[in-house]
């Protein structure tokens, strides 16, 4: 039998905000930008753009966590562009220099995330993000969204040098907030990166799916399944509420007389 919860981790990107909605609006952008200058089709930029970053980030492994993102954008517009038809390292630069511009226009939490958050806080339990993306851009998108104070500690993965699925990285966030990790849940909306590395350490799993996908063959499933991050504190092993204060408890109503 678990014992009370004492701590959640929480991943950010598509599980506490959009990104993927985020990150894709500031391609289009882009893609719309270099359309508007150069003889070449937004769409098949823009698709050859998203094809680059979804290669990046599943394939991201500890040894490229050293390498600045700012580089590393350029690199994946500049392929892009080349698979465009285009080959002009200057107007890569520039694209990524716009892309992180534009990306922070979209950034925006989903709806209920703060308040969970909030809410978790208030029934004693101590926070944890653990992310696999760059400081670089995290520590300001974390500032962009309102929740640089939302967390009792961060785990960036070019900061700690690890990397989801990592159970180490699970076990060092458990330790850092003083919970067992059989006393600690996950959130996340990847299986492989945030459930099977945490289901490994003995953390209570809780997967956000949110593009409707299935656990793969064998696999172990989570704890509990969600549509939205709306449905995860009914989804947690919550304690349960502490009673309040006597003095803060209603009195019951004196009957009148007569009655």
């Amino acid at each position: 039998m678990r014992p009370p919860l004492a701590a959640v981790l929480f991943d950010l990107d598509d599980t506490l905000h959009d990104d993927t909605a985020t990150y894709q609006r500031a391609a289009e952008r882009v893609a719309q930008d270099v359309a508007a200058e150069r003889d070449v089709d937004a769409g098949m930029l823009f698709a050859a753009y998203v094809k680059q970053a979804e290669s990046f980030w599943i394939n991201l492994a500890p040894e490229q966590l050293g390498t600045p993102l700012v580089g590393l954008r350029a690199r994946m517009w500049l392929a892009a562009l080349r698979d465009a038809g285009i080959d002009d390292a200057k107007l890569a630069e520039r694209c990524g220099q716009s892309y992180n511009r534009y990306r922070k226009d979209h950034l925006k939490l989903w709806p209920g995330a703060l308040e969970l958050l909030v809410a978790l806080r208030g029934r004693g339990l101590k926070l944890g993000l653990v992310t696999n993306g760059f400081a670089e851009t995290h520590r300001e998108k974390l500032v962009l969204l309102n929740l640089e104070e939302a967390f009792d500690e961060i785990f960036i993965a070019d900061e700690v040098g690890m990397i989801k699925p990592d159970p180490r990285l699970f076990r060092l966030a458990c330790e850092r907030l003083g919970a067992a990790p059989e006393a600690s849940a996950m959130v996340g909306d990847r299986y492989e990166r945030d459930v099977r590395g945490a289901h490994a350490v003995g953390l209570y799993t809780v997967w956000l799916n949110v593009r409707n996908e299935t656990v793969p063959a064998g696999a172990p499933q989570p704890d509990a399944i969600v549509p939205n991050i709306e449905a995860v504190e009914a989804a947690l092993p919550l304690p349960p509420q502490p009673d309040p204060p006597l003095s803060l408890r209603p009195k019951p109503a004196e009957s009148r007389r007569g009655e």
